[in-house]
C-alpha cells in the first residue's frame, strides 16, 4: 500500500544550533505552515523549539 502525500515525512532541526534532528510525519492539510515543536535536545541539555526543515 502506497503512503499518502497528505502526511509527508519531515525533519525537525533544533533552533539551538546544535545540529540535532528529529524525524516525524505531519498532516499537510491541517498544518500547511512549518511545524514547530518543543522537544528534548540532548546536546543543549533541555527542551528547545525544533523547526521543520524544507
Amino acid at each position: 500500500m502506497a503512503r499518502s502525500t497528505a502526511r509527508p515525512v519531515v525533519r525537525l532541526k533544533s533552533t539551538a544550533g546544535t545540529g540535532v534532528t528529529y524525524v516525524t510525519r505531519k498532516n499537510r492539510l491541517n498544518d500547511p505552515e512549518r511545524l514547530v515543536l518543543r522537544k528534548y535536545d540532548p546536546v543543549a541539555g533541555g527542551h528547545v523549539a525544533f523547526r521543520e526543515e524544507r
